[in-house]
């Protein structure tokens, strides 16, 4: 029933923050010389006259194909991971979250590849001039498997890895942190509204300790598109990108990130908290009970989808 309450949570965080992950990529791999948007309310209105609301969606079809899966490897993982710990400590959090990020990377990487190629399509082109390269995005994966084989399906691999593990393991951490010192009891009319804001924190703080592997993953998988390849690697990226923006290019789309972060959250952890507390009104009551002294956290097995 956890897996289930997860999926829908997770379709429900989707939809709320795919728009804000479109135009999060679009800065990230804009040109600094010929720049289409000037900002994250620039581009978001860039896109909604030129593409309609639908290019804000663009991609959202693969995330949503790899939820399933990454709420099985999550849940899975962090459960048994916790479990073979032992205590349910704050380290052992980010312990369990950190290897439930590493695993799941096995599908997030092609996914994020996916979706991105997917956004990058027909980028500052008006809706009815607009070339489809790609159907959708298995037909995306298709071609670029046929192109490039496995190696170009898992583009952004170790940027993802980089990414993720720590990622995974500061969102644990924090959620943690903050369910024990909000305290959360069954009665408590405010129990939903902590369990969003401890998750809708949480995505912040995990997306603020690894964005700027996140730029680098973006550009590397964006990269090639059109046929133009200008990074050979992962620290030619990162010096090319230094080199001609600085180092603010680590905030690029950051905004939007944040933006998009919390919302995702509030929406993951409202569904699922109303979900479980449908279907399972006294386990749920009791999977919401903070018990500082025996370290309970509050649905801690509720992990967020992919990328936080």
């Amino acid at each position: 029933m956890d897996f289930l309450a997860g999926c829908i949570g997770g379709a429900a965080g989707v939809l709320v923050g795919h728009p804000f992950d479109t135009v999060k990529v679009r800065l990230q791999v804009q040109s600094v010389d010929k720049p289409l948007y000037r900002g994250t309310f620039h581009c978001f209105q860039s896109i909604i006259r030129q593409e309609s609301m639908f290019g804000l969606y663009k991609g959202i079809g693969s995330p949503m194909m790899g939820l399933t899966f990454i709420n099985a490897i999550v849940f899975g993982v962090q459960g048994n991971t916790m479990r073979m710990l032992g205590e349910d400590t704050p380290m052992n959090q980010f312990l369990a979250g950190a290897a439930a990020g590493t695993i799941q990377c096995v599908i997030c990487c092609p996914m994020e590849l996916a979706k991105t190629r997917m956004q990058m399509q027909g980028t500052g082109e008006k809706k009815s001039s607009s070339r489809k390269v790609y159907k959708n995005s298995l037909d995306c994966l298709a071609r670029i498997y046929q192109r490039e084989g496995l190696r170009g399906v898992n583009r952004g691999m170790v940027t993802t890895l980089i990414r993720e593990t720590p990622g995974f393991g500061v969102y644990f951490l924090a959620y943690d942190l903050l369910t024990r010192s909000l305290g959360c009891e069954p009665e408590d009319p405010y129990m939903i509204p902590k369990l969003l804001f401890a998750g809708g924190m949480s995505g912040i703080a995990s997306w603020l300790s690894t964005y700027p592997v996140d730029v680098i993953k973006s550009r590397l998988q964006a990269d090639g598109v059109g046929g133009k390849y200008q990074y050979s690697s992962i620290m030619d990226c990162t010096r090319k990108s230094i080199q001609r923006e600085g180092w603010r290019v680590f905030t690029r789309g950051l905004t939007s990130t944040l933006l998009r972060a919390f919302p995702v959250n509030a929406a993951t952890f409202a569904t699922v908290t109303l979900f479980l507390l449908h279907v399972r009104p006294d386990e749920g009551s009791k999977d919401c009970e903070a018990a500082p002294a025996s370290h309970q956290a509050p649905l801690q097995q509720q992990a967020q989808p992919s990328s936080l």
